[in-house]
């Protein structure tokens, strides 16, 4: 047959010269060039010349959106679904072969209809749709207000957050510190591979999500992908979670603590202490301010960076810094002291957060990090960069507490700090 003829979202069985294979056919920009999507997801080209057959296996029309009537099972708890973006809240399009938003946020309940054997999802609520690289600190409190209304709305148990991978742990580190008297599971979670791949992760992550969010568990929780298998998550803290692979499915992990939980559709099974659900009501704090900045220090770099944000008229910033607190002192060529002294002089906020990710800073147990110390910046324990960075953002960004920032810098809020880690806990 003429495989040229085929229309988008076909799916065809091909007999090419490397082999024979299934697969669904995609609109090609190039005439001579077949596009077409494996079944493993991947999209690829074929030249036309090197089709020898095609079988037409089935052509599926797309479906047209409808209002879904949500049934509610009274032997559920109710959950809420705040939906943001991201691959989780997307869907193939089989025309050009990308992803593209859901046109109706009830859609996710199609793909995913397991969610609904775990809890009733009362209501679904969409405050924008975007790839979280593009979210910012006036979208943190755009998701902090969602989520603050229906902890505090009796009919729901618990809140589901669906959020893009790249920058999830910047906003759950972000409700984590805007939260404040928590009375019921915060959930936030996301899948790595689109739903029309067979190795999708979101179907695990939203169920284990779900029973989460039904927990005991009065906590801010990033719920996810515990290994590459499918057989169950972990719970892990809001503000000791970090992305740590740019595909795998347990992207996540637990950062210098250990997992709050070991989730799957079936049971919620503790690991850690955590705050228990009450009938108090939560409080918002989501002023975040937006002139604060991330700097990783590296080998030879000029400090004259400290001084082009002192001019741009920033508040803070933090500096991931080599070992247990160090940047370049008097016996560089390239000292830091100056410029840093000259920031803090100036009223600008400079913390340190390890640039290791894992163990503590330590600023006394070297001289150069006592010269550092010793200029005012604010060492931040074992605390995960961008976490820091979201923390002085809140800080900063409270006309109250601002106003003594180291103070509340170094206070415990939400599991931010840790004891000493465990032997067992490095990697983990």
């Amino acid at each position: 047959m003429e495989i040229k003829n085929l229309k988008p979202n076909t799916k065809v069985k091909l007999h090419t010269k490397t082999g024979d294979f299934e697969c669904v056919i995609l609109e090609s920009p190039n005439p001579e060039i077949i596009l077409v999507k494996l079944n493993s997801g991947y999209n690829i080209g074929i030249r036309e010349e090197d089709i020898l057959d095609a079988k037409i296996l089935k052509s599926e029309k797309a479906k047209p959106v409808k209002n879904k009537i949500l049934k509610h099972n009274k032997n559920l708890k109710n959950i809420a679904l705040i939906i943001t973006g991201g691959t989780i809240s997307s869907k193939l399009d089989y025309k050009t072969g990308a992803v593209k938003w859901l046109t109706d946020p009830e859609e996710l309940l199609d793909f995913y209809p397991e969610l609904l054997e775990i809890a009733n999802v009362k209501k679904i609520v969409v405050p924008f749709m975007k790839a979280s690289e593009n979210m910012d600190i006036k979208d943190w409190k755009l998701i902090s207000e969602s989520v603050a209304k229906l902890c505090n709305d009796s009919s729901i148990d618990g809140v589901i957050v669906t959020h893009g991978t790249d920058t999830l742990h910047y906003t759950a580190s972000a409700l984590s510190f805007s939260l404040k008297n928590l009375n019921k599971p915060v959930v936030l979670t996301y899948s790595q591979r689109s739903s029309d791949r067979a190795s999708s992760d979101a179907r695990l992550n939203l169920a284990c999500a779900a029973r989460a969010a039904i927990s005991d568990a009065a906590e801010v929780m990033l719920v996810g992908h515990a290994s590459i298998n499918d057989d169950f998550c972990y719970a892990l803290r809001g503000t000791k979670v970090r992305k740590m692979h740019t595909s795998r499915r347990d992207t996540f992990r637990p950062i210098n603590t250990d997992p709050l939980a070991k989730v799957t559709p079936e049971k919620f099974e503790a690991l850690s202490k955590y705050k228990l659900r009450n009938n108090g009501k939560t409080e918002i704090k989501a002023h975040f301010n937006g002139k604060v900045a991330l700097v990783k220090f590296y080998p030879g770099q000029d400090p004259e960076i400290i001084n082009y944000y002192l001019k741009k008229g920033y508040k803070g910033l933090v500096i991931e810094m080599t070992g247990l607190g160090h940047v370049p002192t008097g016996e560089s060529r390239n000292s830091w002291l100056p410029n840093v002294k000259k920031a803090i002089k100036s009223g600008m906020v400079i913390c340190a957060a390890p640039q290791t990710l894992y163990g503590r800073l330590h600023p006394l147990t070297y001289s150069v990090g006592r010269e550092l110390e010793k200029t005012g910046i604010i060492y931040l324990k074992d605390i995960l960069p961008e976490t820091a960075l979201v923390k002085l953002s809140w800080v900063l960004g409270d006309s109250k507490i601002a106003k003594k920032p180291k103070e509340h810098l170094l206070k415990n809020y939400s599991g931010e700090f840790s004891d000493y880690m465990k032997a067992g806990e490095f990697l983990n």
